[in-house]
């Protein structure tokens, strides 16, 4: 029997061009499987083979845990007090066998066996058949729809599947079977059954992909997409670089008469792309990234990680996009939040702020509106830029003499330490249950200390624009925040979705 087991084990070897092991340990898998069913209860059962004679045993095995965890499953563990006592130096995580009959390979039911060992190769054989087409190195995946899968389309490129869900197509886009389809290898999640490659048509990075391969520039490293954002099958923006002066970046990208962007866009849908000028000022990069509209002015706010952009009436519209898609697409490109706004809107909000900073200067600093004027037309913008920007600055703004100065400087100094103290004592105040919500740092918290913010339940109150406002934050990360500080509304329910 023993003699017939080992020339079986050969035989599908051979046929299905698998590892002698892999046979081996389905038939192991298979023998164990038949012998459970003679016990009561959720027994372990080992058995092993002897690759070379054919000769097997069979053990029954009890898992090692600790003493003060308990028996989860009495049938199959031991706690390590009573393992020790069968076998010295038992520690948790090992395993403490006990030899038991072997069941005669002739009385396995033959279907049981058969279907262990038939799963045991498919899984084998469609881990080789990943593991070839993944060592190739494709970030594009190339096949054809196989079938529909609850709503995913399933891919086949030669033996291997993928899955495209629904969320990654492209909108509008009706893809049916025996259909070509290029998509981007997002991940491999072996979990899945049947088709563990996650595809996209829809993430940004499939857009990129698909300009290295029309423009080999990129390839050789003369040009290099920065980002991408897009609104799949609608229009998207990439921002390229230049690395060599003698290579124009943009218009590599567009090709003659526009052959490489048309090759794309056609492989998109008809996806528009928008290609811009990648630059290391911030604000340089918008004014590119909302084209084709002309800005006339801007602003940038470091500390909320914004930009306020000012157009003249004939650009607002171009600027904003269709239900607000071009600057929408442009904030996502360059990473900042940003304002659109026309003169009269832009020069209201300076006022306001002017005379914001007017009456924090006459409060903390105890001047007059003329100083708090004089101090705004020089430029300054905060109580510590009066109390630490160098002197010699100062003295140099001819309405001020050497005491004016000194005295401004000290109020500023005294104010900003009263400020801070109270500050401490406003982020003291916030609760202990807000303090550990995970996402929020020292800085954060403080910030929604000043703005009266001290308990889980204030956070979650707050819309995402209240909370970009405080925090300075994306409305995607003040979304997953203000969700968070929501769970617990939500114990064993669906959290609502957040008013933007």
């Amino acid at each position: 029997m023993n003699r017939e087991l080992l020339m079986l084990v050969d035989a599908i070897s051979r046929e299905k061009n698998v590892e002698r092991d892999v046979v081996f340990g389905a038939v192991e898998a298979a023998l164990a499987q038949a012998t459970k069913k003679l016990y009561q209860g959720e027994v372990d059962i080992r058995v092993a083979i002897d690759r070379d004679s054919g000769d097997y045993e069979t053990f029954r095995r009890w898992l090692v845990v600790p003493d003060e965890q308990g028996l989860q499953n009495p049938d199959a563990e031991e706690l390590m007090m009573d393992a020790q006592e069968r076998i010295a130096g038992a520690e948790p995580g090992e395993y403490i066998e006990e030899g038991i009959e072997s069941l005669p390979i002739g009385r396995i039911g033959a279907m049981a066996a058969k279907q262990v060992i038939l799963q045991k190769i498919r899984d084998a054989e469609r881990e080789m058949l990943l593991n070839d087409f993944m060592s190739r190195g494709d970030k594009i995946f190339v096949g054809t729809v196989k079938r529909m899968d609850k709503g995913d389309i399933i891919v086949e490129s030669g033996r291997v599947e993928g899955r495209l869900r629904r969320s990654e197509m492209i909108p509008k886009e009706n893809l049916r079977n025996g259909d070509r389809v290029r998509a981007m290898i997002m991940e491999v999640d072996l979990s899945l059954r049947g088709a563990p490659i996650i595809l996209s048509r829809a993430a940004p990075e499939f857009m990129i992909e698909l300009f290295r391969q029309e423009v080999p520039e990129i390839e050789q490293g003369l040009l290099e997409i920065k980002s991408c954002a897009r609104d799949p099958g609608s229009r998207a923006k990439i921002a390229v670089i230049s690395h060599d002066k003698r290579v124009d970046p943009i218009g590599t990208c567009v090709g003659v008469r526009g052959s490489r962007v048309n090759a794309v866009t056609n492989e998109l849908a008809g996806e528009r792309v928008d290609i811009v000028l990648w630059s290391e000022d911030p604000a340089q990069f918008v004014i590119g990234a909302l084209a084709p509209a002309n800005v006339s002015s801007i602003v940038v706010d470091e500390e909320k990680h914004a930009m306020d952009v000012v157009v003249d009436e004939e650009n607002l519209a171009i600027a904003i996009g269709r239900g607000g898609q071009n600057v929408r697409l442009a904030s996502e490109l360059t990473g900042w939040k940003i304002n659109i706004m026309d003169a009269n809107e832009s020069a209201q909000k300076q006022a306001e702020e002017q005379q914001g900073l007017r009456a924090l200067f006459m409060e903390k600093l105890d001047v007059d509106e003329e100083i708090a004027d004089i101090l705004i037309v020089e430029g300054f913008t905060s109580l510590e830029e009066v109390a630490y920007v160098p002197i010699s600055e100062m003295l140099e703004i001819e309405s001020f003499d050497e005491d004016t100065v000194n005295e401004l400087r000290t109020r500023a100094k005294d104010a900003l330490l009263t400020m801070e103290i109270a500050r401490e004592e406003s982020v003291e105040e916030v609760s202990q249950d807000l303090r550990d919500l995970e996402g929020l740092n020292p800085q954060l918290i403080a910030k929604l200390a000043d703005a009266g913010v001290h308990t889980r339940d204030d956070l979650a109150d707050l819309a995402v624009d209240e909370l970009t406002d405080i925090t300075g934050q994306s409305a995607e990360e003040a979304k997953t925040l203000i969700m968070k500080a929501r769970e617990h509304w939500f114990t064993g329910q669906a959290a609502t979705a957040v008013h933007e």
